[in-house]
């Protein structure tokens, strides 16, 4: 029998690359909202709790009242794709290749939360650092990312197309965050395994897809005696035995002239890089991803599956 899905936010950016990506599925059925009736409350109550899986592209808030929805019928398993649940110790965190242990709760949970995009890219990195005593308690990680305009949604992506738009965006590519206090941190921190915030300066490129996640470091304040070739090492065992993040070589890195946000776009893969001179005094660890694939809807429906597959 098909599994039953409904896409709760079907008709913003996420919720309809996930519904294109699942579109031609013999295996599930997707359960819909016209977009006319999306303000139906009763009716998207309904839906929610006739699904076997109930995938949340919502605002945290509108998240929130899904799960409320939801909370007296054991048989719906929510995914969310909002940032209400990515730190909460009832939900998995949906980003597999995180720890060898992550796939299996992934799969037996009830509740899973989507990972953030540029999440994956920085904790993809730091996590095996301090899995394996590189970098050290206390170390002052720094995050800096640019990510294609779709991840700020449907107005971004308008006032990035449409220059007619009295709210336009003209720039080529701009920072934001500029406060520090970017909701994406909390998630870097708990699943980075950091004891103190990372310091996180996002950026937006007039590219639709696509993404850099970047995190520089000191060498000479690691574990002592860590070279490019540990740090490497590390990531590479790390992420043994799975086809998803890939650890490229630091023969092919050190060849490289220029990392391309948009190499990976409409692929659910990631690739981490370590860029460095020998002997140097300075690292430079960079995961590139699509922020719509790995970053969004391609976990999504990465996580769906395990889901399905308990």
């Amino acid at each position: 029998m098909a599994a039953k899905i409904f896409i709760d936010g079907e008709h913003g950016t996420t919720g309809l690359q996930i519904r294109t990506r699942l579109a031609a599925r013999r295996d599930i059925e997707l359960l819909s909202i016209p977009e006319s009736e999306r303000r139906n409350e009763k009716m998207r109550e309904d839906l929610l709790n006739s699904a076997d899986i109930a995938i949340l592209c919502l605002p945290d808030e509108a998240s929130k009242q899904a799960y409320e929805m939801t909370a007296a019928n054991n048989n719906v398993r929510l995914l969310d794709a909002s940032t209400a649940f990515r730190v909460h110790p009832d939900w998995a965190y949906g980003f597999a290749e995180m720890d060898k242990a992550q796939k299996e709760k992934i799969r037996s949970a009830r509740y899973v939360s989507n990972p953030g995009c540029y999440p994956t890219g920085a904790i993809g990195l730091i996590r095996p650092l301090r899995a394996a005593g590189i970098l050290p308690d206390g170390y002052p990680v720094t995050v800096n990312a640019v990510s294609g305009y779709t991840g700020g949604g449907k107005q971004m992506i308008a006032q990035m197309e449409d220059q007619s738009r009295p709210d336009a965006i003209t720039a080529n590519n701009f920072l934001y965050g500029l406060t520090l206090k970017h909701k994406h941190v909390p998630e870097m921190k708990v699943h980075g395994l950091l004891d103190r915030a990372p310091l996180f300066s996002p950026s937006v490129g007039r590219f639709a897809q696509g993404m850099i996640v970047q995190v520089p470091l000191f060498q000479d304040d690691l574990k002592e005696g860590t070279t490019i070739a540990t740090i490497h090492a590390a990531l590479a065992a790390h992420y043994a035995g799975q086809d998803i993040v890939s650890v490229v070589s630091l023969d092919e890195s050190a060849a490289l002239a220029r990392v391309d946000a948009e190499e990976l776009v409409g692929q659910d893969t990631m690739k981490l890089f370590v860029f460095g001179t020998p002997g140097g005094a300075h690292v430079n660890l960079v995961a590139l991803l699509d922020n719509l694939g790995k970053g969004a809807s391609g976990a999504a429906v990465q996580n769906m599956d395990l889901m399905l597959s308990a």
